[in-house]
């Protein structure tokens, strides 16, 4: 009885938390300055024996915060181009956008609405800076009275009360982005190496990718050929560029 009751109680632990295979096999971490640190990650699932590497552009919100900038006509520049001519610490590319590059979702660039809130299945999640700091909500959450510096509407949401959001894809390996926020002021842009969003979801909640930094939310960006991540390091640019040109890029910048 005791070992069915320890098993029992292992296989609800592992239904909370989160499958909790994904473990830390290597990590580095870099920055110019303590509150923006670069963290390299490599992940082993045990289970599977699967790898995944994972880039975080990790931050305080209480002395930098995000900016969108976007790309409404042509010519449009590349991740690395546009976060060094705009002295940006950060970087990884935004939301979604259609073929003719229109923005899919809302968008507020320094105040100003681009592209309208919508309601749709993807689209579940909010990312914004404002006075309030970095946040991250559920679309039906979003305060439409409220004045945002930034927003980008993106999904679906990966992590949310710091476990995995369930039902997600769980076969299609590609290219990640995404955006987390977490307890003590902080937060992070990432990129992940070619993951299921389930897998990624499950990683984001349950390995320990950096010291004090339990993720509370997290929310997936525009993925695949789209993905990029760009950090400004003391040793020199750690860039991981697009492989195709998009629309809008979250930048992490001083206040």
């Amino acid at each position: 009885m005791r070992k069915l009751s320890a098993a029992l109680i292992f296989l609800v632990a592992a239904a909370t938390t989160g499958r909790p295979n994904w473990t830390v096999s290597s990590a580095q971490t870099e920055g110019p300055r303590d509150d923006v640190q670069h963290r390299h990650v490599v992940l082993t699932d045990l289970e599977t024996s699967a790898h995944a590497v994972i880039d975080l552009a990790l931050f305080s919100t209480k002395s930098c915060t995000l900016r969108v900038i976007d790309q409404a006509t042509t010519p449009r520049g590349d991740l690395a181009h546009v976060m060094q001519r705009e002295k940006c610490l950060a970087g990884v590319n935004g939301g979604y956008f259609s073929p003719d590059y229109a923005p899919i979702g809302l968008v507020i660039v320094d105040g100003r609405t681009i592209a309208p809130l919508r309601r749709a299945r993807l689209l579940t999640g909010v990312l914004t800076a404002s006075l309030r700091g970095v946040q991250i909500m559920r679309t039906r959450e979003f305060p439409r009275q409220q004045k945002f510096d930034a927003a980008v509407q993106c999904g679906p949401f990966l992590v949310d009360l710091g476990r995995p959001v369930r039902g997600l894809e769980q076969t299609h390996q590609a290219r990640r982005t995404f955006a987390v926020v977490a307890k003590s002021d902080r937060a992070a842009l990432g990129f992940c190496s070619e993951t299921s969003l389930a897998e990624l979801a499950d990683i984001l909640a349950s390995a320990q990718l950096a010291d004090d930094f339990k993720i509370s939310r997290a929310l997936n960006l525009d993925g695949g050929s789209s993905s990029g991540f760009w950090f400004a390091r003391e040793s020199g640019v750690f860039s991981i560029p697009e492989q195709k040109t998009v629309r809008d890029f979250v930048a992490i910048v001083p206040k």
